[in-house]
């Protein structure tokens, strides 16, 4: 999944095609799509610390700039994501502009009719864990002495409200950063497979973000090696989707994980879990 970013102020500044730069943001999609995106995830929202906030009406006028500007560029094949916690962006974005899946940061908490805005529209859902409020986030802390579980179990209340209200397809997302420390992000990562719990596939969001800048004192900029090491840790933990700005290193990460697991002996692996939902 590629990101891209219709905004002024996303925490990564070469992913930023906001500001009448019409070839540039023409140039970043078909870039993605020619290095192998599978799906192409368009935010105009940024959640960055210290984030501008829109109304819902700037954020769907960034939306149709987005999707005016990039109309005809994406060949059959690939996906459209609309990047959203509000309900009436997601709307837009399925009746007016045929995106095929909602991916929203805050689980449905931030919008009270995000999920039933989701089933009506029959299209995928992409639900992340989030800790905290709309009040208080991004910048929320939670206390937790298993986070990877307590993760799982947040996860599996909220299917069972999508299930209830309607969503036939979801997809889980930990959500690495939002509202967790850096040794909960590691917790979370080293633990990955408690996702499969859910008995949804996963989608992990680490391209270049805070809890690989932070722990190796470096920039955005930098941080593409550490994102490709990260990525790697976070398939073998059984990631389904890689969320990034770099889609050719993702791609060639994905290959070489393919190879490593052609090459691995089967085994009978049975793994039980420490979640009661689900048992």
């Amino acid at each position: 999944m590629g990101i891209v970013n219709v905004t002024p102020d996303s925490f990564y500044a070469p992913s930023r095609t906001l500001g009448g730069e019409t070839e540039t943001l023409k140039s970043q999609v078909l870039k993605m799509v020619e290095q192998g995106a599978d799906i192409l995830d368009i935010g105009a929202f940024s959640t960055r610390p210290g984030h501008q906030e829109l109304s819902v009406q700037e954020e769907t006028d960034r939306l149709n700039y987005a999707m005016d500007a990039v109309r005809g560029l994406i060949p059959e094949g690939v996906l459209l994501s609309i990047d959203t916690f509000n309900s009436g962006v997601a709307r837009e974005a399925v009746q007016q502009w045929g995106i095929h899946m909602v991916n929203d940061i805050s689980g449905g908490s931030f919008d009270e009719e995000m999920l039933e805005t989701v089933a009506s529209l029959k299209v995928p859902y992409i639900l992340s864990h989030l800790w905290g409020t709309r009040q208080d986030f991004p910048s929320a802390s939670h206390q937790s002495d298993n986070p990877a579980v307590e993760v799982t179990e947040d996860l599996l209340r909220t299917i069972r409200r999508c299930r209830t209200s309607g969503i036939v397809d979801i997809i889980v997302d930990p959500g690495f950063g939002f509202g967790k420390t850096l040794q909960q992000n590691y917790q979370i990562l080293a633990n990955l497979d408690e996702l499969q719990a859910t008995g949804c596939p996963s989608l992990v969001g680490l391209s270049r973000k805070s809890m690989i800048t932070k722990a190796l004192d470096i920039t955005a900029e930098q941080a593409l090696a550490p994102t490709c090491a990260l990525n790697m840790v976070a398939l073998q933990g059984g990631a389904s989707i890689l969320r990034v700005h770099d889609v050719k290193e993702a791609r060639q990460t994905v290959e070489l994980y393919k190879l490593l697991q052609q090459n691995r002996p089967v085994k009978n692996d049975i793994r039980y879990y420490r979640h009661p939902q689900k048992l």
